[in-house]
């Protein structure tokens, strides 16, 4: 019998009570780039997160997906977004459209498991009708945003408002910086959470999306930055850091800290052309390619136990569902694509995941990475990987470095072939030289493509028009 075997059949004898579950608080940072976090590049100055970091445990081999929307899809149902029609690009403000109703989430999972849960941030799935929100899919609250992107200040898009106090519009925010209203309300619901109860929380931050807007207290944080944006992009990295600490400091205040698991990841990776960075990883957002796939991700807190400061193990995005669950003391389901890593992560094994899809997008006109697939230490891509290529160290004294832009071109040609394990960056194609390789691969690619759905990808319609609603972006008109 397996190590993994054994273990389990040890640790799972008795479910968990109510007061045994752990509080979860699940962060997600917008856009942050690998090499955006100070436990990697000492200019920058995140203590907060370096300090949860380093003190529990690293992913080095963590994926998400190239955009806010599909990676969203993966975390909530734990499901690739080529099952669930959200594999193209994101949903945009008017498309009548949201991630398949059918699906479960994981706030609705862990309420199964007598959890109080609530939401402070960006949604980015869909709101055309009321069903598709937050608090009919499983939080008891709802404070934030549904779009993929406003202003920070007046929380507006296209000049109309975006700002929800559960399905109320929040209007007396203007001028408010999000991460600190968001940390506000995560500080004061902890504050009212009863304790006899577990807590979970999601806290997906706007920070730090475009647009490029800060304080200016936090851009003076980055003096030897001579680049405008790469400052006041810094400044934001170091504002969401403010506002991680200030959550986690409530908890700590409240005697909730040490039954907390804390999972923290981004989305995808930085974007290069908003002073974003990947270094020494090659592309960012929107590509296929380790810069905007392998996502800045750590867990800390209650269960772990510490044997490693990092885990090398492979996990994907529709993971993280069935391993909060579990770490929850639930049953992971056998439905979705996504596999619990609790017992790897914290006991330090090896991952259960072999193999994972990047993207399978045939859209007509792609805005990410076409197709890629990773089979143990090897992955290929087909096609289009997406826009930008290249390795973009930071932006720090330049006006406008330049990066390679990828010309679009249809179809699963060129082909590339990494050995990810050797070769993280990508600099090394090995697709003339492994044509066996390159076979195995696009054959178990094939075998995915089959269970693939079509991009729901409507056009925007007019009846979303917030004129129609007070002039404010509100579900109910799909």
């Amino acid at each position: 019998m397996e190590v993994r075997q054994l273990l389990a059949l040890f640790l799972c004898v008795l479910p968990l009570s109510a007061s045994q579950r752990p509080n979860i608080v699940f962060i997600v940072a917008d856009d942050l780039g690998w090499n955006d976090v100070g436990f990697r590049n000492p200019d920058m100055k995140t203590p907060n997160i370096d300090k949860l970091a380093t003190e529990g445990i690293i992913f080095e081999n963590a994926y998400v997906q190239p955009l806010c929307t599909p990676s969203r899809t993966a975390f909530m149902s734990g499901m690739y977004p080529f099952h669930a029609g959200t594999q193209h690009a994101t949903i945009l403000h008017a498309q009548p459209v949201c991630v398949p109703l059918n699906y479960t989430f994981l706030p609705q999972e862990l309420k199964r498991l007598g959890y109080a849960t609530h939401m402070i941030g960006k949604w980015h799935l869909g709101f055309c009708k009321w069903e598709c929100t937050p608090t009919y899919r499983g939080f008891d609250t709802f404070f934030g945003y549904y779009n993929g992107a406003e202003d920070y200040f007046n929380h507006s898009v296209g000049g109309y408002l975006d700002y929800r106090d559960n399905e109320l519009p929040a209007r007396n925010y203007s001028g408010e910086y999000s991460a600190f209203t968001f940390a506000q309300r995560a500080v004061d619901i902890i504050h009212r959470h009863n304790v006899s109860q577990p807590l979970f929380m999601y806290l997906p931050y706007q920070n730090v999306h475009g647009p490029i807007e800060v304080p200016k207290k936090y851009e003076d944080m980055y003096p030897n930055v001579y680049n405008d944006g790469r400052r006041r992009y810094n400044g934001m990295v170091s504002a969401l850091d403010e506002a991680v600490g200030n959550v986690t400091k409530a908890l700590k205040d409240r005697g909730l800290f040490e039954n907390t698991l804390i999972l923290f990841t981004t989305d995808n990776g930085g974007l290069i052309d908003l002073y974003g960075n990947n270094w020494p990883l090659r592309g960012g957002k929107r590509t296929i390619w380790e810069g905007g796939t392998r996502g800045t991700s750590f867990m800390y807190g209650a269960g772990l136990q510490k044997i490693k400061t990092t885990y090398d193990g492979m996990i994907h995005a529709v993971d993280w569902k069935p391993t909060l669950v579990s770490a929850a003391g639930g049953s992971t389901e056998t439905t979705i694509d996504g596999m619990s890593h609790w017992d790897s992560v914290r006991y330090g094994l090896p991952s259960s995941r072999t193999e994972f899809i990047y993207n399978i997008d045939d859209f007509e006109v792609p805005i990410e990475g076409h197709a890629g697939i990773r089979v143990g230490d090897y992955k290929l891509i087909l096609g289009y990987p997406g826009r930008s290529d290249g390795w973009a160290k930071p932006k720090n004294t330049t006006k406008a470095d330049a990066t390679e832009k990828t010309i679009y071109i249809k179809g699963d040609a060129p082909v590339h072939l990494f050995n990810i394990r050797e070769d993280p960056t990508e600099h090394n194609d090995l697709a003339q030289q492994m044509p066996d390789m390159v076979a195995k691969l696009r054959a178990r690619f094939e075998e995915y493509k089959k269970t693939m759905v079509p991009a729901n990808y409507p056009k925007q319609d007019h009846a979303a028009d917030p004129r129609k609603y007070g002039n404010v972006w509100t579900p109910g008109w799909c």
